[in-house]
């Protein structure tokens, strides 16, 4: 019997599934082993965790597994990629498949057709796939170069947009929100921590700035509106590569796409008013699903 292992790679989390050619037979989670999000030794002790588990639940062996597939953010970082060759490699037999964590996404709403998917967590990232099968992505560059509608970039921009707001005169409860969100006694604590290094998780903002956005801050209202059109405007740069007839659809995944509503009707809206026909599924793919298809697949 061939047994299956898909690993999808977040910045926070990572998520494993050990299948047969039918059947799931375990799954679990550990913290990230993206090397760009914590060290070496953290990330090798949540991997073996996650084997152990997967091993002790499922009853099979990690020397059993024919394929591996893992998907992650940062595939085109060596730091990240090598680390997970090797590491992998070490410990679970069989052939292994590395490939971007938005192209399981797409694999898990898609499963090798064509569409578009967007991804927006703590980054974000476009990719559709061509009738030929080629992939065309946009964005994906990292949080100081794109990551339009991330967490990181709703937090960062809200920060910005409160400050200017504040020079302006404009009305905004979120300097205020934001200051008894990281405990912190004043504007200059708040313009020292800010602008910190190592940066704060920008992106842990995001659901007080939802949360004002839904009650009334024009600020917060106008950050989530913007971030989601900046995400739309990179699926349109896709969508202008893939043939129109029929439409293509267009898949969502990651916790923003997800839970914050405005950015995504954003998205939606800037998308349609240049292609009117595209459609979006409901709700956000398992990007996990898509990896252990293509562990399937080979």
């Amino acid at each position: 019997m061939a047994f299956f292992l898909a690993i999808d790679v977040g910045g926070t989390k990572t998520d494993y599934v050990l299948a047969d050619d039918i059947n799931i037979l375990a799954r679990t989670r550990t913290g990230t082993i993206k090397r760009m999000r914590t060290d070496a030794q953290t990330a090798a002790t949540n991997l073996d965790q996650a084997l152990v588990e997967l091993t002790s639940i499922a009853n099979v062996a990690m020397s059993a597994i024919t394929r591996t597939c893992v998907g992650t953010a940062g595939e085109t970082v060596s730091l990240v990629t090598d680390w997970l060759r090797e590491s992998i490699t070490t410990r679970v037999s069989g052939k292994l498949i590395l490939v971007g964590d938005v192209e399981i996404a797409l694999d898990a709403a898609f499963h090798g057709g064509i569409g578009v998917l967007a991804m927006a967590g703590t980054g974000s990232n476009v990719a559709g796939r061509k009738p030929d099968g080629t992939l065309i992505t946009a964005g994906g560059w990292g949080p100081a170069l794109a990551d339009q509608g991330s967490g990181h970039r709703i937090g960062l921009e809200a920060l910005r947009a409160a400050f200017l707001a504040k020079d302006e005169g404009s009305p905004t409860r979120l300097l205020d929100a934001i200051l008894k969100f990281w405990n912190l006694d004043s504007l200059d604590d708040l313009v020292a921590f800010a602008n910190s290094h190592p940066a704060p998780d920008f992106s842990r903002l995001t659901e007080l700035i939802l949360h004002h956005a839904n009650t009334g801050d024009p600020i917060a209202a106008s950050v989530l509106h913007r971030e989601g059109a900046d995400l739309g405007w990179l699926v349109r740069l896709v969508l202008r590569q893939l043939p129109q007839d029929p439409p293509p659809r267009i898949a969502f995944t990651g916790s923003i796409l997800e839970k914050v509503q405005p950015v995504r009707d954003a998205l939606i809206a800037s998308v349609q008013s240049e292609f009117p026909t595209i459609t979006a599924i409901e709700g956000v793919v398992d990007p996990i699903a898509g990896a252990l298809w293509r562990a399937r697949s080979g």
